[in-house]
């Protein structure tokens, strides 16, 4: 899910924590379960192991056989659901949840989801994890024919095409709206008779089925969502396939042209949870190979191999274990610094990477170091990480990253800065190892990011097994409103400029 109305990728970045403005941010997550009658509180648990793919806001709409309930609030899950009184105002047996990421442009409580509409097939509510990239001309088109928004957010438009509709049924009506839409998105969306869940043609991002022992069916964005229920996997949603789930069971549908799947490479890199299972293969298990591919391409001489916490830490142990170097925490994170811990002046934001990261002076010392990253995004705090363990005492500091250089901007719901503020894509490896202030910098190559991922043949150039776009460049659909605002410029360079 994305605002439409945003003017400066980069500042709403920047301003997400002052403290940790150097990776990119996948920006929600959804859940949804149908057939129990605590139905809100399982939606609950399950947002809360999918915490990490948004801390801005959570919403819960709940269906108790007649009515559709819903509750929003800024903030993380355990802010406000873990009240019994908000549970006690979502009954019933079915729901659906977000969480979202936080952005600037638009923080209002109208934008956090579950949206819900009431239509003349009765109400409709949908959480939604992506973006459209075309979302910004249909909404043009659909104010120009009197469409009335509420929000800012591109699902809305979702609700509108679904609203004017022709087709007879919720779910034709559902499935003409998606037709329309280009991008990525991975939908739970719910309706008096059903809980519906779709994926994208391309699978760009995740959605996975589970049950409970009890045959409640679960849908949501990663498998870490089911463990903290009980809930058995059952699979992945296939890329373009829509699941309905009502008192019949389960339908599986194919309602679009089929695609070659395009998952995010990245959430092996970055965004899913280590203890997730991710296009068939652990999640912690790619990172580890990601380091051991690492150390293979890019190994030097050194005493110790440590990660930045917590992110790169599966990543240093296959690099620690390929090199045969010890692996040591010289990094520790303070996991207790909040997004409202103060408001920074120029002075204290200088400092403020030690209020969540700290050196382990007694074990850098006089140590020729490697520091393991996932990314780098503008440098930031690479810079402020290096310098940190120079201070410690490092002899040497080497930069490894377990990912190919990001030079472009992902518009398929990842916060990502517009693509002058990316160090990769304005300077060279030489320029940024200066900047950043190691002795050496290497990245993953974007072949050792697929073998990682056990496409042992490497990137296939002509159709890429991968979403791989802020590496590449390479986009998997149409940048429409990007073309729009550009005017006729090929397609690459308007996604590029």
């Amino acid at each position: 899910m994305s605002e439409i109305a945003t003017s400066d990728r980069s500042a709403r970045a920047l301003t997400t924590h002052p403290f940790d403005d150097d990776h990119l941010r996948e920006e929600c997550g959804v859940f949804g379960l149908f057939g129990t009658d605590d139905a809100a509180a399982h939606t609950v648990l399950g947002l809360h192991a999918l915490q990490h793919r948004g801390q801005e806001a959570a919403g819960i709409t709940s269906f108790d056989g007649s009515q559709f309930h819903t509750q929003k609030h800024g903030g993380q899950v355990a802010d406000y659901f873990t009240d019994q009184a908000v549970l006690d105002r979502l009954p019933g047996a079915a729901a659906i949840g977000h969480v979202r990421y936080s952005t600037t442009g638009e923080t209002a409580m109208r934008n956090v989801q579950p949206l819900f509409a009431e239509l003349a097939h009765g109400g409709f509510a949908v959480a939604h994890n992506g973006n459209l990239t075309n979302a910004q001309t249909l909404r043009r088109s659909l104010v120009r024919a009197g469409a009335i928004f509420q929000s800012t957010s591109d699902t809305e438009v979702i609700l509108h095409l679904l609203a004017t509709s022709t087709f007879r049924t919720a779910l034709d009506r559902f499935i003409d709206a998606l037709r329309q839409v280009e991008g990525a998105y991975s939908l739970v969306a719910l309706t008096q008779e059903a809980l519906i869940g779709v994926r994208d043609p391309l699978g760009v991002r995740p959605l996975v089925l589970g049950e409970m022992e009890d045959g409640v069916q679960i849908l949501c964005s990663e498998t870490c969502a089911l463990d903290i229920l009980g809930a058995t996997f059952i699979r992945e949603i296939e890329p373009g396939e829509m699941v309905v789930i009502d008192r019949n069971g389960l339908t599986s549908l194919h309602p679009f042209d089929p695609a070659p799947a395009r998952p995010c490479i990245f959430e092996h890199v970055y965004f899913s949870r280590p203890d997730s299972m991710l296009d068939g293969m652990s999640v912690y298990d790619v990172r580890k190979r990601i380091g051991a591919e690492l150390a293979r391409e890019s190994g030097v001489e050194a005493d110790l191999v440590i990660p930045v916490p917590d992110s790169g830490t599966p990543a240093a142990i296959g690099y620690a274990r390929e090199a045969d170097l010890p692996f040591e925490l010289g990094i520790v994170r303070n996991h207790y610094v909040g997004r409202t811990f103060i408001e920074p002046s120029d002075k204290i934001r200088h400092l403020g990477v030690k209020l969540k990261h700290n050196a382990n002076h007694w074990s850098i010392k006089g140590k020729r170091v490697i520091l393991v990253d996932d990314s780098i995004v503008r440098g930031t705090t690479s810079m402020k990480i290096v310098d940190m363990v120079r201070q410690a005492g490092a002899r040497e500091v080497h930069m490894r990253i377990a990912s190919p250089p990001t030079r472009h901007s992902c518009f398929y719901g990842v916060d990502t800065p517009e693509r002058s503020k990316l160090l990769a894509a304005r300077m060279d490896l030489d320029s940024m190892r200066d900047v950043i202030g190691a002795d050496t910098l290497a990245f993953l190559s974007i072949a050792g990011l697929y073998r990682a991922c056990y496409v042992d043949a490497g990137r296939n150039d002509a159709q890429p097994q991968f979403c791989d776009a802020c590496f590449t460049g390479d986009y998997p659909t149409r940048l429409t409103d990007q073309e729009d605002v550009a005017g006729p410029l090929d397609l690459l360079a308007a996604a590029q400029s």
